[in-house]
């Protein structure tokens, strides 16, 4: 029988098997650790290439290992290979990059977060609105109005309206929300933008 948390269940019928809470962390600390000690390694031996396919592999990991892979890169003086890391994060499908960013701020880590997401809007514009629509009908508004809100902070307004194109009659209000909690200035900007693109608002 498999073992470990993504084959729990595995083999039985019916919904999936809960994992403990206590496995699955007993799992990610021991790869972490691993992970770190392998850097470490790497570093120490000049293997930058192979250090660099490391953390581009650790990308792709559960959000959830983010914030203990970022404490344990900086207490072994590994901070460059979390920043790194970070910029990586930009590669991700959207939808697992504001997951990675929400588990970062919950654990305190709002700094890098807000990075994380900085980065990863630098993506087509399109795209990110087609992964808020996905967000909003999985249920996940919190990470749907995130994901807009480093859209219109960290791009044009010309370039954070291309992001209504996938569906502007549930997109556009949507933006413009997430413009009015930057600031009023920003909410006219976008306003002003649609209108030029030809989107009624």
């Amino acid at each position: 029988m498999p073992r470990g948390a993504r084959f729990a269940g595995a083999g039985e019928a019916g919904e999936p098997a809960a994992v403990p809470v206590a496995v699955v962390d007993a799992e990610a600390r021991a790869a972490v650790a691993e992970v770190v000690e392998r850097l470490g390694r790497l570093r120490a031996e000049g293997r930058s290439g192979e250090a660099h396919v490391l953390l581009v592999e650790v990308v792709h990991w559960p959000a959830e290992r983010f914030p203990a892979l970022a404490d344990a890169l900086h207490s072994a003086g590994l901070g460059a290979d979390w920043a790194t890391l970070l910029w990586e994060t930009a590669s991700l499908p959207a939808e697992r990059l504001v997951a990675a960013a929400d588990a970062l701020a919950a654990a305190g880590r709002e700094a890098d977060g807000r990075q994380m997401l900085r980065q990863g809007v630098a993506r087509p514009a399109e795209q990110i609105g087609a992964a808020v629509l996905r967000l909003e009908e999985q249920g996940r508004r919190r990470e749907a109005a995130a994901l807009l809100d480093a859209c219109v902070r960290g791009r044009t307004a010309e370039e954070a309206v291309r992001s209504v194109v996938p569906d502007p009659p549930r997109l556009v209000p949507l933006l413009l929300h997430a413009a009015q909690a930057v600031s009023d200035e920003r909410h006219w900007d976008l306003v002003h933008a649609l209108r030029v693109a030809g989107h009624t608002t």
